[in-house]
Parts: C-alpha cells; sequence; structure tokens
C-alpha cells in the first residue's frame, strides 16, 4: 500500500481520482495544486494536494473555510504519485494512500464541544473555541460544530452579485443573516479590512495598497470610497444592535493615538451595548495590549499579520514559506511577552489566525496562559479533543522549554516529546 506522509491543513478525509491543475477539477477530484493556481480552482474538488503552497496566505486559508480536506507537500514528494489512479487524502494526519477496500471506516471526526460553552483542559481550565466566519453558512457550521461564539465576521467579502460598493442596506440585510445564523451565539463583526491581498471589485487600484507594510485596514477609513463603507458597516450594526449580540472589531491599527481617534468615532455611531475590540496585527500593537485595553473593550492578537511583520516575510509569497515557522522559538518568546503586557486581561485575549490550528501548536498557547482561540469552524472539533487532552501544567512546561530553546529543530523535538507524554 503506497504511503505519502505530508504536513496536515485542513481535516477531513477525501476519496477521488488524482489529477493535477486546476482545469482538471471535478466534484470526485484529488487535485494537485500550486500556490498561483489557487485563485484559478472552479469547482470544489473532493481534496487537495498544495504543493510547496504559502500556508498563511489568504488562498490556503480559504480552503479551511471551505472545509476542502488538504495535505501540504514538497515538489519532491510528488514521485510516485500516478495521476488518473484513486487515492485516499487524511487532511488531519497528513496523509495520502492509495486506499483498499474499507478504508473509510474511521474517518469520522472528534465529537464537537457543547454549542455556546467553554472546554474544559484535562485539569480544568476553560478555552473558548470561537469562530471565524465570512458568511451566514459559515456561521450556521460555526453552531453545528459547538462554537462558544463568533469570533470575527469577516466583513470585507460581503458585496452585492454585481460587485458594486456594499450600501447600508445590503450590509444590514448581510449581517442580519449572520447574526440569524448564528443563534443564540454573539457575533464579533470585524469592520472592513482590505489590504493589497484582498482588493474587493468595488474598490478601484489605489496608490499605496501594496506590500505587507502599506495602506491597509483601518488606515483606509479616511480615504473613498472605504470611507463610506467603514461609515455604511457601522450604520448597519447600530440598527441591528438592539436585536442580537454583536460587537465590532477594529482591524490593524499600528498605535495608540490612532486607536483613541478612531475609538471615539466608533463611539458616535454605535449603541453604548456594542463593545469596541481592536486587531492586534503589528508587533508594535502587540506589545501595547495594555494601553490599548485601556481604550478598546477587548483585543484580538492577529497572528497571520504579526508573523509576517515579525520575520518580514510576506505571507503570499510561496519562495518566503521557510521564513513563516510556526515552530521559530522567537516567535513564542514574542507571545510571551505579549501575555505579560496583557496583565489581566490575557484571558479575554482573542487569539486569530492560522498559528493555533497548526498540529501541535494550541497546547504551546495554552501553556503561555492564552484561553481564547478564534479558528475555522471545521477546526472547532478537532481542537476541542486536544484541549480535553492538555493538562495545563503539562502546557507550561512545554511553553516554558520552547521560550528557550534557540533553533526551530529544538521546538519541533519539544513537540513531538509532548505529544508522546502531554500528562506530567
Amino acid at each position: 500500500m503506497f504511503i505519502l506522509s505530508a504536513t496536515p491543513y485542513a481535516p477531513g478525509r477525501a476519496r477521488g481520482i488524482l489529477h493535477v491543475g486546476p482545469a482538471a477539477t471535478a466534484p470526485n477530484a484529488i487535485v494537485v495544486l500550486r500556490q498561483h493556481e489557487l485563485t484559478a480552482l472552479g469547482t470544489r474538488p473532493a481534496g487537495i494536494v498544495l504543493v510547496e503552497g504559502a500556508p498563511f496566505s489568504h488562498p490556503a486559508l480559504r480552503l479551511l473555510s471551505q472545509a476542502i480536506p488538504t495535505v501540504l507537500v514538497e515538489q519532491g514528494q510528488l514521485h510516485g504519485l500516478v495521476e488518473g489512479d484513486e487515492y485516499l487524502l487524511d487532511g488531519h494526519r497528513g496523509q495520502l494512500i492509495r486506499p483498499v477496500p474499507g478504508m473509510l471506516a474511521d474517518a469520522e471526526q472528534p465529537t464537537p464541544p457543547e454549542m455556546g460553552k467553554p472546554v474544559p483542559t484535562r485539569d480544568g481550565a476553560n478555552v473558548e473555541l470561537r469562530a471565524s466566519v465570512g458568511s451566514a453558512a459559515g456561521s450556521a457550521v460555526a453552531v453545528e460544530l459547538g462554537a462558544a461564539a463568533i469570533g470575527l465576521v469577516r466583513t470585507e467579502y460581503l458585496f452585492p452579485e454585481d460587485g458594486k460598493r456594499p450600501d447600508t442596506g445590503f450590509l444590514a440585510a448581510a449581517f442580519a443573516q449572520i447574526c440569524r445564523a448564528a443563534q443564540p451565539l454573539s457575533v464579533t463583526f470585524r469592520l472592513v479590512d482590505i489590504a493589497g491581498d484582498k482588493r474587493p471589485p468595488w474598490l478601484d487600484k489605489v496608490p499605496g495598497i501594496a506590500g505587507v507594510l502599506g495602506l491597509q485596514g483601518a488606515r483606509l477609513y479616511a480615504m473613498e470610497p472605504v470611507r463610506q463603507v467603514f461609515l455604511d458597516e457601522l450604520e448597519a450594526l447600530n440598527e441591528l444592535a438592539g436585536q442580537y449580540r454583536l460587537d465590532v472589531l477594529l482591524p490593524y491599527v499600528a498605535s495608540l493615538t490612532e486607536l483613541e481617534i478612531l475609538a471615539a468615532e466608533i463611539r458616535q455611531h454605535l449603541a453604548p451595548s456594542v463593545r469596541l475590540g481592536v486587531m492586534l496585527e503589528a508587533p508594535a500593537a502587540a506589545l501595547a495590549v495594555d494601553d490599548f485595553l485601556s481604550v478598546a473593550d477587548f483585543a484580538a492578537v492577529g497572528c497571520n499579520d504579526l508573523m509576517q511583520c515579525l520575520f518580514a516575510a510576506d505571507r503570499d509569497m510561496p519562495e518566503l514559506r521557510a521564513w513563516l515557522n510556526p515552530h521559530a522559538p522567537v516567535l513564542y518568546r514574542f507571545l510571551e511577552k505579549v501575555a505579560h503586557r496583557a496583565g489581566n486581561g490575557l484571558g479575554t485575549l482573542q487569539v486569530c489566525g492560522l498559528l493555533s490550528q497548526r498540529p501541535g501548536i494550541l497546547p504551546l498557547l495554552l501553556g503561555l496562559g492564552y484561553r481564547v482561540f478564534s479558528v475555522d469552524p471545521i477546526m472547532i472539533p478537532w481542537l476541542a479533543q486536544t484541549i480535553r487532552q492538555t493538562d495545563t501544567r503539562r502546557a507550561t512546561e512545554l511553553a516554558q522549554a520552547v521560550c528557550k530553546a534557540r533553533r526551530p529543530e529544538e521546538v519541533g523535538r519539544l513537540l513531538d516529546e509532548y505529544t508522546q507524554n502531554p500528562i506530567p
């Protein structure tokens, strides 16, 4: 039996005929794709083998939100695969197998947690698994899979089918659909978050919206037509504030002064019941978390953008994927400092992005003291299983050892040792 060991990415099992390239996409196909081919993907395939991809990129992250079982491989691993043959792809274990009869028998996912409730660790610490979604359908899946709340709605992906700029009426209807699908969970809407790699069709090219460190997020709120969408979102959310439990999240703020100015304007438009949160996506913002929490009601660490700023590596470029290493010890030293600066606010500091969803990383973040995570709904049952098996004392020992490590290889060995012996 042929087995290719790959890197897990999006969990789930798929069985289908192996094809190469997006043109061969079919509902029953397992498709081998390169990074640049993700945007050309048409029909939803059964599974994807992503070759030398950029796992933190927006096109790759959408595979998680679409719940397409996916594994990551290097070019040299393709040797031995035969196009046209049937394969079984296991996105959780990171395997591509030429199957034998009956191999889908153990394909069940773990039991989802109780919806709206935290998940307890082995020693009784409560952890919240919230969902990051981009639609009402995503909210419905989050409820089904046991989310504690909707931790982040990506509002920049909400616009009319004709691609025109969304107005207050459209946004109010779209937001209400998401809230209804999420009932009885609370919903946090991230205000329009545009960047060079996710420019909506209603926005023409604007100088400065390019690259990792360009104009993006809240930096665009003074510029039309983004400003009008920003104001329309606030008006739409205010209309719904009396009907649903909702909060807002301000994206990509880098300084306390910037936050103070925007917070004052936002609070003029929203009912007092709507809490204002801030995304910490730049290292400067993350290290000022205590200052930011003196202005905002809550905060969220945006690990995807934070990592690309920290390592000076564009997360959409597969050539730089080695620099965005989730085993880099300096990353956890940094997050340790953020946790310390957060003080009493650490228990409510929401961790967003791919990092907590990578294999073996969640116990490490729990060991640093983080207790709230916003993840793709498909990941919730799997992460809940990890939480239930985690003893926070052992996880703390792991985090301390990782922060003392010097190289990613050492972190990898520490994570392997923890996996084999998670109980103190």
